[in-house]
């Protein structure tokens, strides 16, 4: 059966979407490639008519999921007044909600120290995909300049990403809940309350 560009451009998206959920669930390696095409609904056989190859589904899946986390970043910043912005996403990225769902959050916490083992391609790729989130993080600082805002925001990034990481490490407890309020203050210089777990999540 032949089907429509349209249709395949869709499956494509939906296969990249699941994968990218998967992934950060269950690491770069924790799922395979027929089980990842069964999340979408598809057929192992099907995998090859949408990639080269399980490392260019994976790419894809992370710059989708990055692409998510910078989109929802650019919102928040867009809703909050200029002095706020860096706040906000902070406040919206260390959150109890955040730290427990891992599948729909940010691929640096869930997939990092393994694509820091992937493939020089796959490095390359998601490394872009890193600078752009720093770039963004940067043009919330506009007071500083670029040099300054590029250094502020890879410190802001590092002690987020950080803190998230050690945060899962410690469960969803009051030391887990303790080391995301440590890194909110480290973050921004100040004590800040934890958000209720009714935000949304950073990527989806």
């Amino acid at each position: 059966m032949r089907y429509s560009r349209e249709h395949k451009l869709e499956t494509h998206a939906r296969i990249v979407k699941k994968a990218s959920v998967r992934l950060r669930e269950k690491g770069a390696h924790g799922i395979g490639v027929a089980d990842l095409m069964k999340e979408a609904g598809l057929t192992h056989g099907g995998f090859y008519a949408h990639f080269d190859s399980r490392e260019a589904l994976v790419i894809e899946a992370f710059g989708y999921a990055m692409d998510r986390s910078t989109e929802h970043w650019r919102k928040l910043a867009a809703a909050t007044a200029p002095e706020k912005r860096l706040a906000a996403i902070v406040d919206s990225y260390l959150t109890s909600l955040h730290r427990d769902d891992p599948g729909h959050g940010c691929s640096l916490t869930a997939l990092g120290a393994e694509i820091a083992r992937e493939s020089p391609k796959a490095r390359k790729a998601f490394a872009a995909k890193l600078e752009q989130m720093i770039d963004m993080l940067a043009a919330q600082l506009p007071e500083l300049t670029r040099k300054a805002a590029r250094k502020q925001a890879i410190s802001a990034l590092a002690t987020m990403v950080g803190t998230l990481v050690l945060a899962r490490i410690a469960g969803t407890g009051d030391f887990s809940d303790e080391i995301l309020g440590a890194g909110r203050e480290a973050t921004l210089g100040r004590a800040a309350p934890a958000k209720p777990a009714a935000r949304k999540s950073p990527s989806n």
